[in-house]
C-alpha cells in the first residue's frame, strides 16, 4: 500500500506492535484524474516550481514532475483561487477535480519502521562570500541537474540564468560549505563525482567552453577514479587546487572567481559565464513529525526517538528492534549505493518482524 501526499504525524508502540499515525494531505484532484492537462491550460494562476528550484513556473494546478507517481495533478491551495475562478472545474472532462477535499488520518499497525527520509542539499544562501542568491548565474550543483535535464526549466538547454545566452566558461566551486567548520564539517562523498559528471553535460553541449573546477580534494572512489582521470585528459577542463575566497559580479552579469591555488602558491582571479556550487548532503529531518509517547521514551530515546551521529544522520544501531534508516538517512551516498543499502534494510526489517 502506498500512501501519497502523506505525512507521518506519530509513531507509538513498542517493538513488534508500532502504530503510526499518518496524515494525508488533500490532492484536490481524485482518482479520475488521467493527466491530460485540460486543467492546466484554463489555469489562470502561477507559482514558483520548487521541483525545479524555482528556475521556472506551473500553474497552481501541476503535474509535480515527469513520471509522478501516481500520474495525476495536484492543486496548491496556498495559490489556487478556489471556488471563486472554478475553470479547472468547468475544464476537466473527467470530473476529477475536487476542491472540497479534505485532510484525513490513517492509523496503520506495523513491526517494523524505516526512515528512508533521504536528503537535502545545503542552502547556499548562508555560505559567505560566494554570491548565491544574490548573483543569479551564480547556481548550485541540483540546479545545474535541472537545467541539463529534458524535463528542466530549459529542456535540457544548458544557459545563463539571467539572460539566457550560451556558456563559454564555467566555474565549479567544490567543497561549497563542506569540510567547513563554520559550515558542513563532513564531506558529501558524490559532489566530486556529480561536478566532473556535469563538465561532460557542459562540453557536449559547448565543445569550446572553457571549464575551471576548484577543488580542496578530488575524491572518486573505486572505479569512478577512471572517470577522473578521462576528465583530467580534457585539454578544456583546468582543476585548480585551492579553496574560494569570493564571488563578484562584473558589469556584463559575469563573474569572478578569486581563489588561491595552493600548489603554485598564486593567487587566482578567473572571469566566468556561470558558476556551479558544489553543495554538500544534510539529512532532510527524520524526526520533525514524529513523536514517541510512553514505551518508547521511557526507553530512554533522544530527539524525537531516534539516534544521530554528529552530523545528524541515523545510526546503525537504534536502541529499540524495528526501528532503522536507510540511504541518505544514515550518511551521504551515491544511488546506486542506496539501493543496495535499501535492499540491505528491508531484508532486516524482515527479520525484525519474524524475530
Amino acid at each position: 500500500r502506498c500512501l501519497t501526499t502523506a505525512e507521518v504525524e506519530k509513531i507509538t508502540g513498542e517493538p513488534g506492535r508500532y502504530r503510526a499515525t499518518i496524515a494525508r494531505h488533500p490532492r484536490r484532484v481524485n482518482n479520475k484524474c488521467t493527466a491530460c492537462g485540460a486543467c492546466e491550460e484554463v489555469c489562470p494562476v502561477e507559482r514558483p516550481n520548487e521541483f525545479n528550484f524555482a528556475m521556472d513556473t506551473t500553474k497552481a494546478v501541476y503535474l509535480p514532475f515527469e513520471m509522478a507517481y501516481p500520474m495525476q495533478y495536484a492543486i496548491d491551495p496556498a495559490v489556487c483561487l478556489g471556488a471563486e475562478c472554478g475553470k479547472c472545474v468547468e475544464a476537466c472532462p473527467y470530473q476529477a477535480i475536487d476542491l472540497e477535499m479534505q485532510p484525513e488520518r490513517v492509523d496503520v499497525e506495523v513491526q517494523a519502521v524505516i526512515w528512508a527520509t533521504g536528503w537535502d542539499p545545503f542552502e547556499a544562501e548562508k555560505i559567505e562570500g560566494l554570491g548565491f542568491g544574490t548573483y543569479r548565474n551564480v547556481i548550485t550543483n541540483v540546479m545545474m541537474e535541472r537545467l541539463a535535464s529534458i524535463g528542466g526549466p530549459t529542456a535540457g538547454k544548458i544557459e545563463r540564468p539571467s539572460d539566457g545566452k550560451e556558456i563559454q566558461s564555467v566555474a565549479f566551486v567544490q567543497c561549497a560549505g563542506s569540510r567547513d567548520e563554520n559550515y558542513l564539517k563532513h564531506c558529501s562523498g558524490v559532489c566530486c563525482m556529480a561536478s566532473l559528471k556535469q563538465t561532460r553535460y557542459v562540453r557536449e553541449q559547448y565543445p569550446d567552453a572553457q571549464i575551471y573546477i576548484f577543488y580542496i580534494d578530488v575524491r572518486t572512489p573505486g572505479r569512478l577514479e577512471d572517470f577522473y582521470s578521462a576528465v583530467q585528459k580534457d585539454e578544456k577542463v583546468q582543476l585548480i587546487k585551492g579553496k574560494v575566497a569570493k564571488i563578484t559580479e562584473d558589469g556584463a552579469a559575469d563573474l569572478v572567481v578569486e581563489a588561491e591555488d595552493t600548489l603554485s602558491g598564486d593567487r587566482v582571479s578567473q572571469k566566468v559565464n556561470l558558476v556551479v556550487l558544489a553543495t554538500g548532503i544534510v539529512p532532510a529531518d527524520a524526526t520533525g513529525c514524529v513523536e514517541f509517547d510512553g514505551v518508547l521514551q521511557d526507553g530512554g530515546l533522544q530527539d524525537g526517538g531516534l539516534q544521530k551521529d554528529e552530523h545528524g544522520f541515523l545510526t546503525n544501531d537504534q536502541p529499540l528492534a524495528g526501528l532503522m534508516g536507510a540511504g541518505c538517512a544514515k550518511r551521504p551516498v551515491d544511488v546506486a549505493m542506496c539501493v543496495r543499502d535499501a535492499t540491505g534494510t528491508a531484508l532486516k526489517a524482515l527479520q525484525s518482524c519474524v524475530e
